[in-house]
């Protein structure tokens, strides 16, 4: 799942996106109004989670401005606008839901699931490889009928390998959209990542599915 997280406040788009990427999302972030705006036209987002208060363009006009346009990627609007009236404009102009903070990540975590189970169900929503299920919206993925017991970090990795499966993903590609940092060649936690999720998803099983590419990276595909 992709999200676009605009947020002016440097700490809580900090948070939520580490909290989020642990959860297997894939998290663009904007800090002013205008390049959320820029993002949300131009992107394809499973779900927007917007802020109110922004600097440039505040988030009721990205709202309008995309259902004008005819986009319909859910939106949550997330702010300290806690009046019924800004609750109920936000609901009337097209939001998909509304939370005031300060909120729980829990709270927030479980609305999004809510919104994004809403609707048809989308066939990205399990993403599927071989034997290998990985279902994006409750964060579980089965092989061969097993679930697999992975640690959030595990089930980043195994959701960005195989939203790009047969695609090489660098170590540096991976460290940005897994760990939200530069990756420094002297570090080895991506190399530890992938051999501890390997010993779950490809050890108790006869058919590979995550290889190394010598002096590129790893990909998930099946090669059988």
């Amino acid at each position: 799942m992709r999200v676009l997280l605009v947020e002016d406040d440097e700490e809580t788009s900090a948070y939520l996106h580490r909290g989020l990427v642990e959860r297997g999302f894939v998290v663009d972030t904007a800090a002013r109004g205008e390049d959320g705006l820029h993002l949300a036209m131009t992107g394809a987002y499973d779900l927007i989670v917007l802020d109110v208060m922004l600097p440039g363009v505040d988030g009721w006009s990205i709202l309008s401005a995309l259902r004008e346009s005819g986009r319909q990627a859910p939106v949550l609007f997330l702010t300290a606008r806690d009046a019924v009236s800004d609750r109920v404009r936000g609901l009337e102009m097209g939001a998909d839901d509304y939370l005031v903070k300060p909120f729980a990540f829990s709270e927030l975590l479980a609305r999004i699931r809510t919104v994004l189970r809403r609707g048809a169900p989308r066939q990205n929503d399990v993403l599927r490889v071989a034997d290998l299920d990985v279902d994006t919206v409750r964060f579980v993925a089965v092989r061969c009928g097993r679930k697999l017991a992975l640690t959030p970090k595990e089930f980043a990795l195994l959701a960005l390998l195989s939203r790009r499966v047969g695609e090489v993903l660098t170590r540096t590609l991976i460290a940005e959209q897994v760990w939200d940092m530069n990756f420094d060649s002297d570090s080895n936690v991506v190399d530890v990542h992938v051999r501890r999720l390997r010993a779950k998803v490809d050890d108790p099983f006869p058919s590979k599915l995550i290889h190394t590419v010598r002096g590129a990276g790893y990909v998930l595909e099946d090669r059988s």
